[in-house]
């Protein structure tokens, strides 16, 4: 059936900017659908090279507009369009933003699809990361919003992160593109939104979806002030970091001990059974949220209802990363093609970085030491994790180790600190005294570590802030006296 909205939002739209061809293309598609098929045709005669885009035909009326309007429209009634639904031309309605020609539309006039879902079942804000090199950067957060269905966050930030060689650098410049918010009006402020003529679009649960747009060359405009939404970006890094530090250490818990953690002190203890290196505000809160949607997703997929997931890196290349769906809607409104994918650390021989990735994200990347061919290329696992390894926090292996394998490779610290970016261990993988204790806090016990050549660039911007968790158990081992090939 018609929207009412839609069909007075696009007349509205086009009356404002009546050379906006997408503009008369969408308003022919909503009178098509609702039977009037007389005003479909005018709309989509002036619709002109949109209308031959979608169509792959030029209208039949083009060349004999008046002559031939009434012959037309009787035989094409009713059999011309397929009758769609009116999502899908709002979804349309984003290419208007990014197709090259097009008219200024300002973010009061931008409509967004309906997201369902209530305030207390799904997250406040998410964010969907557009590629780079996507043409349709707003079509694409559309295509994304609209896969999650109601388990889309109350306010969606679309944003682009910087790439290199494949890979998105998380803690380089992030230029945020637009936002998606939903409103909850009581009846009061429906009446007045009626009254006051509102741009957006209702839904049925009485939201009312509001887009703002922030990226001038994204929505040839004039963009919305910007200063608050960064912050927000900014606030939902910082608890993202957390979800995928906590969302790690329940999979690898899940690895090493063949069952789910019960609470969060399962992950917290002393050595060795230290999967995490301590505790964080609000953590509790995270870990039952990503252990009920590990679980979630476990029994989907024991019960063959995995969902349709959009191609991403295959074990952190960054190849294929320009997926055009995304279909999970993951912890903190994380919206990516596998919002699981645990932590994994990958060294680069040829470049002396160390980096924490998730997917084709770089999380944070490292300047490190090595050992030339002396450490070895290959697939470990962070098999042990200890602090102050030979009861030292500035020995020769600095205050944090972290085994490979159960082998004599190590990643740690160095009282060598000139050493980093060059070959001179004896296989270990040194770091900095700083960078070596945020990734032990960071990385869970059990975490993936792959080792190659030639995969990540050669540079990284620092984040704003090192993660750090308040210790809450003893992690040293002074029986031991450790032998790593330093």
């Amino acid at each position: 059936m018609e929207s009412p909205e839609d069909i007075f939002y696009l007349k509205q739209f086009v009356k404002q900017h009546p050379d906006n061809q997408m503009g008369w293309y969408l308003l022919g598609k909503q009178y098509s659908l609702a039977g009037k098929e007389g005003k479909a045709n005018y709309c989509f005669i002036q619709a002109g090279e949109i209308y031959d885009a979608f169509e792959h035909e030029s209208h039949p009326l083009a060349e004999h507009q008046l002559q031939i309007w009434k012959e037309w429209s009787r035989k094409q009634k009713n059999k011309r369009f397929a009758r769609r639904s009116a999502l899908v031309a709002i979804v349309l309605l984003g290419l208007v933003f990014s197709l090259p020609g097009g008219r200024d539309m300002n973010q009061e006039e931008a409509v967004s699809p309906p997201i369902a879902g209530t305030r207390e079942t799904v997250s406040k804000v998410g964010v969907i990361f557009i590629p780079q090199k996507e043409l349709r950067p707003v079509g694409y957060a559309w295509d994304g919003l609209i896969s999650a269905g109601q388990s889309a966050p109350l306010k969606a930030i679309a944003a682009k992160l910087e790439e290199d060689k494949g890979w998105r650098n998380w803690t380089g410049s992030a230029r945020i593109v637009m936002a998606v918010e939903a409103k909850q009006l009581e009846s009061s402020e429906e009446d007045q939104a009626d009254a006051e003529g509102s741009n957006g679009i209702r839904t049925d649960d009485g939201n009312e979806m509001e887009v703002t747009m922030f990226d001038s060359d994204t929505c040839n405009c004039i963009p919305a002030e910007s200063s608050g939404i960064y912050k927000e970006y900014r606030d939902w890094q910082t608890k993202q970091e957390l979800h995928w530090t906590v969302g790690s250490a329940v999979t690898q818990y899940k690895k090493l001990y063949g069952n789910w953690p019960s609470k969060l002190d399962d992950l917290v203890r002393p050595y060795p059974n230290n999967v995490l290196a301590g505790m964080k505000d609000g953590m509790r809160e995270v870990f039952r949220e990503v252990l009920e949607r590990l679980k979630a997703r476990e029994r989907a997929d024991k019960n063959g209802e995995k969902g349709t997931k959009a191609s991403s890196g295959q074990d952190g290349s960054g190849n294929d990363n320009e997926a055009a769906a995304v279909s999970v809607i993951g912890t903190n409104g994380y919206m990516e093609p596998d919002w699981s994918k645990p932590l994994e650390i990958v060294v680069d021989k040829a470049t002396h970085r160390l980096a924490v990735v998730q997917g084709n994200i770089i999380v944070r990347s490292y300047k490190v030491g090595l050992g030339a061919d002396r450490t070895p290329e290959g697939s470990f696992y962070i098999s042990e994790k200890v602090k102050n390894p030979n009861g030292s926090d500035n020995g020769t292996f600095g205050s944090r180790g972290m085994t490979l394998s159960n082998t004599l490779y190590a990643i740690h610290g160095t009282d060598e600190p000139e050493s980093i970016g060059k070959d001179e261990s004896l296989g270990c993988i040194r770091m900095g005294k700083a960078d070596v204790e945020e990734l032990y806090d960071l990385v869970p016990l059990g975490t993936p570590v792959i080792v190659k050549n030639g995969t990540l660039p050669s540079d990284s911007k620092p984040a704003a802030g090192r993660f750090k968790l308040e210790p809450k158990q003893d992690e040293t081992n002074p029986v031991k006296v450790y032998e790593w090939l330093n």
